[in-house]
This record gives C-alpha cells, structure tokens and sequence, in this order.
C-alpha cells in the first residue's frame, strides 16, 4: 500500500510509471479472480485504491496555482 506522502515526494513521471505497474497488477489479480486462484483478494481492492492515490497525486501536481502578487 502507497503513501500519499511517498506520491507528493515522486514527479509526474514516475507516477505515471507507477500507475502502469499498478494496471499490470491489477489486470493479473483480476484474472487470476475469475480463474478461482487468487490467494488474496484484497489485493484487488488495494490495487484500486493505489491507482486512485496516484491519479490524485498527478491532479494536485498539476492543478498547482501561482501564489497571488
């Protein structure tokens, strides 16, 4: 499970790349779910909530205003 600090610390990149790994993680864990296999299936579930801590890392990066003059 990821920290949003951890995210807040990484760029916009690596986030990125961290939201591929995730994708692959998941869509693994999804398939070994419909084959019956899966020793952990709250990894589903915390794979999810990964991606979303990491989308929302990216928007606040980027949604970053200039301070008022």
């Amino acid at each position: 499970m990821m920290k949003i600090n951890e995210l807040r610390n990484m760029t916009v990149d690596e986030i990125r790349e961290k939201i591929n790994v995730l994708k692959k993680d998941l869509f693994g864990l999804r398939g070994e779910a419909k084959m019956g296999r899966i020793e952990k299936p709250h990894k589903i579930g915390q794979a999810r909530k990964d991606i979303a801590r990491c989308e929302t890392a990216i928007r606040e990066k980027l949604n970053v205003k200039e301070p008022a003059k």
